[in-house]
């Protein structure tokens, strides 16, 4: 980073907030600066800053959990590793923007370099995300997975923090909570889908085990492949460059704050069924799944990953055994990344009992976008056994 120094105090014109609906944890501000370099000339440049909400509601969910600090080592420690392990056998890979820190700061903070000067943007989460996309999106989290691979292989395990990420037990009782205000809407909505007799029954009845069947998804698999899951893997948590033609040339990844080592069925799931194109969605899942399988084992070997690595028949094993995984895209994040953008869309407001919210949080079950996919996912997941829980 250049040295520098703000020429006047007054020179910072522009806080840009991210619109509502396109960032639900966190406040993001783009901010301008100008400054005046240690040769006098002056730059404008411009940076992204990640701060909490101040309300009561989001304190008590920072207070045993704090993504802040979770992010802050992501970037400081586990980036940087994973970078580095390419660097060694040659190859220059970056997963994402720049980070830095700022001196004396009151509040939790995450400061990165702004990508979209570079010709970085995010693609159309309510149109979903097309094949050529998918692949390189697929193509960056295979790299990341198969350097956390290494990373254990020659490093150990990861601490504590990151096998458990929030599945902690003191945030069982408000996962509880949280819950109860979802399943209410989201069983008003199942009623109103089209063939919804085929999976209702099954559906209230998983309704009791979901926090539970949660926790049992965020354990580390015995029998399979473990990744360091990005844990928030959709689209707009990815920004894409193109070159002249408008092919994309780089794919970056943003917001560490859920990283969590398990299954590798996570990521793939929350991809897979939240960012893809409806016509996609299920007709292309197996390609793609053979598709990052492809580019896992490319990445392995670059590592000169000493280990047995997995095949694609254990990836798929992997979806079948953590097959709840889909079941809870499918009902939380996927009906988020469809949803309009309104002045309503905020966490808060999906996650609390405030009747002045119900008509908004019924409305993320039953618009017309999320149903159509939906009826074609539940329907999937009942065939794939993904609706039981052992």
């Amino acid at each position: 980073m250049e040295k520098m120094s703000t020429k006047s105090e007054n020179n910072v014109p522009d806080w840009n907030g991210s619109t509502a609906g396109e960032n639900y944890a966190t406040i993001m501000l783009r901010v301008f600066i100008d400054v005046e370099l240690e040769d006098g000339t002056e730059k404008s440049v411009s940076y992204m800053l990640k701060l909490p909400h101040l309300t009561d509601f989001f304190k008590k969910m920072l207070e045993n959990n704090n993504i802040f600090e979770s992010e802050s080592k992501m970037y400081k420690i586990y980036v940087p590793e994973m970078e580095q392990l390419y660097r060694d056998v040659g190859i220059e890979v970056k997963f994402g923007a720049k980070s830095y820190e700022l001196k004396g700061a009151e509040t939790d903070y995450i400061l990165l370099e702004d990508l979209t000067p570079r010709g970085f943007k995010n693609a159309n989460r309510l149109e979903g995300l097309d094949k050529s996309h998918c692949e390189s999106a697929l193509r960056r989290l295979a790299q990341w997975h198969a350097a956390s691979v290494v990373r254990v292989a020659t490093k150990g395990d990861y601490p504590k923090e990151l096998i458990v990420g929030i599945l902690k037990e003191e945030n069982r009782a408000m996962m509880v909570e949280m819950q109860k205000s979802m399943t209410e809407k989201f069983i008003a909505g199942c009623k109103t889908y089209k063939g919804n007799e085929e999976y209702i029954e099954q559906v209230k009845d998983l309704q009791p085990r979901v926090i539970e069947g949660m926790f049992n998804m965020g354990k580390v698999d015995p029998l399979g492949c473990n990744v360091l899951n990005h844990g928030d893997f959709w689209s707009n948590n990815m920004m894409f460059s193109y070159d002249a033609f408008g092919k994309i040339r780089d794919t970056f990844l943003v917001d560490f704050q859920m990283s969590q080592y398990g299954p590798v069925a996570k990521d793939l799931y929350y991809f897979l069924l939240s960012s893809t194109k409806l016509e996609d969605k299920l007709t292309k899942f197996d390609y793609y799944i053979k598709f990052y399988h492809e580019n896992l084992v490319k990445n392995l070997k670059l590592l000169k990953y000493s280990k047995s690595i997995p095949t694609l028949r254990e990836i798929h094993m992997s979806l079948f055994r953590y097959g709840f995984q889909g079941y809870l895209t499918a009902v939380g994040v996927m009906s988020i990344v469809l949803l309009e953008p309104s002045e309503n869309a905020n966490l808060e407001n999906i996650l609390n009992d405030d009747k002045g919210t119900n008509e908004f949080k019924s409305s993320i079950t039953t618009n017309d976008r999320y149903r159509k996919h939906i009826e074609i996912v539940l329907p999937w997941l009942l065939n794939r056994g993904a609706l039981e829980i052992n």
